[in-house]
């Protein structure tokens, strides 16, 4: 995802400084956008790292720097006890988990799963509680969200939002370290609330980011300077420093992927339910990214708010 606002202040994790040799061989599956940079930082800072996708893709910039590219998430899981899940939601994870090639097949020893994804809070504690049964205990879940984006990833500045028992989330703090800024939040699913909570705030500022900018076009106003101006002042913020350009050139060239942001903003209204919160701007939030995918958008970056504006009829 992108750029967005820092995660609130929790109970402390161990830092980057603590020893990791407790955490095992660290694996990653999901080398997509986001998880290829951090798995690059994972690589350099645990010097070891095994890695896979659903897909190969062509670049190879992770075997070359050194990791371990695996034919199978059995074959990746037969060697790492840690184990980063980057994949969109949980039916994706649930699909690197089955079969006679997938995950649990490989698991012989006892292996944490730091479940990356934005995901249902109650899906990720009901995926832990079958694991666990599965697996007679050898599998635990945290779960760990990010938010940061592309730039925040190869940086290693992500917010990670994690959720779980005391001892899992120290271990994947340790791991996650690597990354950014691992805050423990909760118990499992306390990370994926966060996201939940941290997806709301980017819908709400990419649409207002998009509108503003037909706005300020149609009346004349060079969008380069208006955005050096209000990035200044209250309407500053990470996410219109990531997107700044892209929304002034008109490039929605994907990056965070605006349809995802639809399953994100139902967990939301999930977890709204579920706390008795009757919410005045989420309603509204659902309904736009509902038309935007719906009119062909989904698939470009999430600053195709501002060409989904401008061409409403």
């Amino acid at each position: 995802m992108t750029n967005d606002a820092p995660v609130p202040a929790g109970p402390a994790v161990p830092g980057p400084e603590a020893p990791a040799t407790d955490v095992g061989p660290v694996g990653v599956i999901g080398i997509g956008a986001i998880g290829r940079p951090m798995a690059h930082r994972l690589l350099a800072t645990h010097g070891a790292l095994t890695v896979t996708g659903r897909t190969r893709r062509d670049d190879d910039s992770l075997p070359a720097a050194g990791a371990t590219w695996a034919a199978t998430p059995r074959e990746l899981a037969a060697t790492a006890r840690t184990i980063l899940l980057m994949l969109p939601d949980l039916p994706e994870v649930e699909q690197v988990l089955a079969g006679e090639d997938g995950l649990l097949a490989g698991v012989a020893e006892p292996t944490l799963l730091l479940i990356g994804s934005t995901s249902s809070p109650t899906g990720v504690r009901a995926l832990a509680e079958r694991l666990a049964r599965e697996t007679g205990g050898l599998v635990r879940v945290v779960d760990c969200p990010v938010s940061g984006g592309v730039d925040g990833a190869a940086a290693g500045t992500l917010a990670i939002m994690l959720g779980g028992a005391d001892d899992d989330v120290a271990r994947a703090a340790r791991v996650m370290a690597a990354c950014g800024n691992p805050v423990h939040l909760g118990p499992l699913g306390a990370g994926q609330v966060a996201k939940a909570c941290n997806q709301m705030i980017v819908a709400s500022t990419i649409l207002a980011l998009g509108e503003a900018s037909v706005l300020a076009d149609r009346s004349g106003i060079d969008l380069g300077t208006l955005w050096d101006l209000l990035g200044g002042g209250f309407a500053g913020s990470n996410l219109l420093a990531s997107c700044r350009d892209k929304l002034v050139a008109g490039d929605d060239t994907p990056a965070g992927v605006a349809r995802y942001m639809v399953k994100d903003l139902r967990f939301a209204a999930d977890v709204a339910e579920a706390t008795g919160t009757s919410p005045a701007l989420l309603p509204a939030l659902r309904a736009s990214f509902d038309e935007l995918v719906a009119s062909g958008y989904g698939d470009r970056d999430i600053t195709v708010t501002r060409r989904f504006v401008a061409e409403r009829d």
